[in-house]
């Protein structure tokens, strides 16, 4: 263990695969912003900075506390992380997140200055949400929270936050756009669920894919694919966007393959691919939403 570069031991501790994901709102918010005449480099880059920093503080977070917790055990049979193999210890990953934090302070201090104090409020409650998913004296996402939470903090407020920083003002466009965004980083969250229900059962973490068995899991999963693809047409002929505004619907076959994997298989491996693959499915379908909205 210890002939492991640190630097990849960082980027291990980072999941770096996760990243996308983080972006995919704001380039939904930045083509919004910018069908509307309002885009702005700054804010745009700074946004995406400061989604990245908050993804790269829950990823370290989830890191150190779902060990600490007992979440990851020797029978987790996702990725392997950092802290359940004895690579980062407490004080490291503390390190870490407190560096990452300094920098997307920063970053938020710049859109504070562009966009005024409303920035505050979502940074803070979106650096304390990162934190609390699974730390602190409640971590809500054992509780079964973290799927609305996820819906709302990589949906909703990193949307129409990002349009905000550009536009400064709200935008009932960017909101409806949001939805689907949401909706498919959740699906993402519920694979990694219904992988771990053992593990989490065992841990005492109460996702809703605990809570409601692998199907009610697969249910959920099947109904924010549909709630993402089922909008498509509400953003075509409701908001009166053009045609190709139903690019997203080019993902579909993916979609459907991700839900039948999801749907058969038990075991590990397939899943993690399904994992994996969700994550690629919300980035493409969120690329295409934010090209159908600027053509």
């Amino acid at each position: 263990m210890s002939e492991i570069p640190r630097w990849r031991v960082w980027m291990l501790a980072a999941r770096l695969r996760t990243l996308p994901v983080a972006l995919a709102p704001v380039a939904v918010g930045t083509a919004v912003a910018f069908a509307s005449g309002q885009a702005r480099f700054g804010p745009a880059l700074a946004a995406a900075l400061g989604a990245l920093g908050l993804q790269l503080i829950s990823n370290l977070a989830n890191d150190l506390f779902d060990f600490e917790s007992g979440a990851d055990g020797d029978d987790r049979i996702g990725p392997a992380r950092a802290s359940q193999l004895g690579l980062l210890n407490s004080k490291q990953m503390w390190m870490g997140i407190f560096v990452v934090l300094a920098v997307t302070v920063c970053v938020g201090l710049y859109l504070v200055a562009v966009a005024g104090w409303p920035v505050v409020g979502v940074g803070v409650l979106s650096i304390l949400a990162a934190l609390a998913y699974t730390g602190g004296p409640w971590p809500f996402g054992y509780k079964g929270l973290g799927d609305a939470a996820v819906f709302f903090f990589f949906g909703l407020v990193a949307v129409t936050g990002t349009y905000y920083v550009q536009a400064l003002d709200w935008s009932n466009a960017a909101l409806l756009a949001s939805v689907p965004v949401g909706a498919l980083a959740t699906a993402i969250l519920v694979v990694n669920n219904v992988r771990d229900i053992e593990s989490d059962t065992r841990a005492g973490k109460r996702t809703l894919a605990v809570r409601w068995g692998r199907r009610g899991g697969i249910l959920e999963y099947g109904l924010l694919l549909a709630l993402a693809y089922g909008l498509l047409p509400v953003f075509w002929l409701g908001l009166g966007r053009s045609v190709f505004v139903l690019l997203p619907a080019l993902s579909l076959p993916l979609a459907l393959r991700l839900f039948r994997t999801l749907s058969r298989e038990k075991e590990g491996p397939p899943l993690n691919a399904a994992l994996a693959g969700t994550a690629q499915l919300s980035l493409v379908f969120s690329l295409l939403l934010s090209l159908g909205w600027l053509l």
